[in-house]
């Protein structure tokens, strides 16, 4: 497989996180996890809390509370260690958890265990960074926050495809992207030269667990809604973008609608699948 260097800090991660002796461990000691927060104080259910909260407003805004949501099955692209996972496998019957990092997927089957209902949850790795090891048609819903704005422009919109395709006929994508805004000019190209940074030994891994130097790696790309959307309106019956209220992206031939809970630097892609 050729090289992929904006995968390279997520696998630096993922061998920090495999290295910490618990969940909890791992929230206190890497700043890209806990909110971008480090501290003694902080633990692994405090970090579950916020993806609960997160998880319970994003079903109730987009209309994903149905009276058989405890019988649907969803696919999460970017799982993490778990923050939300925990709370979907809660609310429904089937979760599959996909991730790029292999020990990011062991921790989030820890977390779950811990916080969640295991026995609910399956996980798939994202070997490639943009392509998903499931079925066409074989999930209710595809849901996906703060993942895609990480990815290669290419592999973003591969995944997006690919969440289409996996999502049963009346089912629905929930993806959250970032949109081009007025400090990408500098970001973009910074984050480039800091993920050259994180493929040096050992270098990757102390990198990885630094808040700032994580943050500006991690911004690999930036999507219009148009660009999501325009190729792939033919399989959709319905558009929604969402968006924060002082924010002014739309989308052509979708709906906008307003959320209070979404960062204004992101939208979300709200679509139901023919």
């Amino acid at each position: 497989m050729a090289r992929r260097p904006q995968l390279v800090p997520w696998k630096a991660a993922g061998l920090v996180s495999e290295r910490q002796a618990s969940g909890d461990d791992v929230v206190r000691s890497t700043g890209w996890v806990f909110n971008n927060e480090k501290g003694q104080d902080l633990t692994l259910q405090e970090f579950v809390a916020t993806g609960d909260a997160e998880v319970g407003s994003y079903l109730t805004v987009f209309g994903l509370r149905s009276p058989d949501l405890d019988k649907q099955s969803l696919v999460e692209i970017g799982c993490g260690i778990g923050r939300m996972t925990c709370a979907f496998t809660r609310e429904l019957g089937h979760v599959t958890a996909c991730d790029l990092d292999a020990g990011f997927l062991e921790r989030c089957f820890e977390t779950v265990g811990r916080f969640g209902k295991v026995d609910r949850l399956r996980t798939s790795h994202v070997t490639d960074g943009k392509t998903l090891d499931l079925a066409p048609n074989s999930t209710d819903i595809t849901f996906s926050y703060i993942t895609f704005q990480h990815c290669d422009p290419d592999d973003a919109l591969e995944l997006t495809s690919e969440a289409v395709r996996i999502t049963k006929p009346g089912g629905k994508v929930v993806l959250n992207y970032r949109a081009r805004g007025r400090g990408d000019a500098v970001l973009i190209p910074m984050s480039k030269v800091v993920r050259g940074l994180f493929s040096v030994p050992k270098l990757g891994d102390w990198l990885s667990q630094k808040r700032i130097i994580a943050r500006i790696g991690w911004q690999a790309n930036r999507l219009n809604p148009d660009e999501i959307i325009g190729p792939l309106a033919p399989l959709f019956s319905n558009v929604e973008v969402w968006r924060n209220p002082k924010s002014h992206f739309a989308g052509r031939g979708a709906v906008t609608q307003s959320f209070i809970g979404v960062n204004p630097h992101h939208y979300w892609v709200v679509a139901t699948v023919r």
